[in-house]
């Protein structure tokens, strides 16, 4: 007995469901599927059928659209509920990088997303395309390493407050002075008040205004200069009269901090 003829029996037989067993194992013993209505999008095509199968493979076979091992697909549902295929050919670009050129196939949409594909991402890379290009077949793409810029560390003397980098070190001649020598009020060439920890300096060697560490006196301000202060001298303001005389006259290392 046909299907055909055993579905309209069913139909008209009164043993209704004795005939839906009957139909379920003919089924089975048949492999009939029903059809379904599927839309492959591909190549700039719409393919319409109907297919028994569920598999895309299989439904693409069916459809006589050949899939190369690069290409990808994706599966949606149109308004109706039909299933739509959708085929996105891998194409071949060429990657050139460091003058070294070698072609992929991709199914990528943009240079951005290859990019990030083959890892050329972050500043160490110059890509000669814009990220949000759209991908065509034949494109070319050149990939250029920079090599990282390397800063040296700066040096640091330890200040006895922490390490602190400096620009520059040179040994001066160094004398010392109280806040009431000179005119005796006290004020410093910068206005601040005069005390330990400000020295005076001959500006064309040590600008105004430049922090400065001396081993044995300490960090200092560069705030004040004086009539015998000239060039490679350095004169540092002590507390007490006593501490003055004590210095005295020497050579000292000047640290010039950043």
């Amino acid at each position: 007995m046909t299907f055909k003829r055993l579905y309209v029996r069913c139909i008209r037989d009164v043993r209704f469901p004795i005939c839906v067993g009957m139909l379920f194992v003919m089924l089975l013993m048949t492999g009939f599927i029903p059809h379904k209505h599927v839309t492959i999008s591909v190549d700039g095509q719409r393919i319409e059928l109907n297919t028994p199968y569920s598999a895309v493979d299989n439904i693409l076979s069916q459809a006589g659209v050949a899939k190369n091992e690069k290409d990808e697909y994706n599966v949606t549902a149109d308004d109706n509920g039909d299933v739509v295929i959708n085929v996105r050919r891998a194409v071949p670009v060429v990657i050139e990088y460091q003058g070294e050129p070698e072609t992929m196939l991709t199914t990528k949409s943009t240079v951005a997303e290859i990019m990030k594909e083959l890892g050329y991402v972050g500043n160490r890379y110059v890509i000669d395309k814009s990220g949000d290009m759209g991908v065509v077949a034949d494109m070319h793409i050149k990939v250029t390493y920079v090599e990282p810029v390397t800063i040296p560390a700066k040096p640091t003397v330890d200040t006895g407050i922490g390490a602190i980098p400096y620009s520059q070190h040179m040994t001066m001649e160094a004398t010392a002075y109280i806040p009431s020598d000179g005119g005796g009020s006290g004020i410093t060439a910068t206005g601040m008040v005069a005390q330990h920890g400000v020295v005076a300096v001959d500006p064309q060697v040590i600008p105004l205004g430049t922090k400065v560490y001396i081993p044995g006196y300490g960090v200092a301000i560069a705030a004040d200069t004086g009539g015998a202060i000239r060039g490679n001298r350095i004169d540092l303001c002590m507390d007490t009269y006593h501490e003055a005389i004590s210095f005295g006259r020497g050579d000292v290392e000047v640290y010039i901090l950043d």
